[in-house]
């Protein structure tokens, strides 16, 4: 599965933006997807992943509450919709995707090109 992930850009503090990450290749509805995300100089982070059904999510705890990762199986497409942005959240936003199970601390197989986001005023 070929995974393309979009809707980065330049927000101010307190904003709004919805990432999207769409699949080809084959279908998605037997992946789990996740989303991480890499600061200059530092390490990659999970952010967060949802189910191969969507009925379960999961977010590291510097976005929950604020972050929601949700998928339309219909698009092929995994969302995260990112509010109340803070300047830490400054990073290349990638996508993964992998058969099954997934989480935080799962291997992912599939990974999309990454789209930067930058939270500045």
């Amino acid at each position: 599965v070929q995974l393309q992930a979009s809707g980065g850009g330049l927000v101010q503090p307190g904003g709004s933006l919805r990432l999207s990450c769409a699949a080809s290749g084959r279908t998605f509805s037997n992946y789990a997807v996740a989303w991480f995300r890499q600061a200059p100089g530092k390490e990659r982070d999970f952010v967060a992943a949802i189910s191969w059904n969507g009925g379960t999510t999961y977010y590291a705890d510097s976005v929950k509450g604020r972050f929601t990762i949700s998928r339309d199986s219909a698009k092929n497409t995994v969302y995260l919709q990112m509010n109340s942005l803070k300047p830490e959240d400054t990073a290349v936003y990638y996508c993964a995707a992998r058969r099954g199970a997934g989480g935080p601390r799962f291997e992912y197989d599939h990974w999309g090109q990454g789209t930067q986001v930058t939270v500045s005023s």
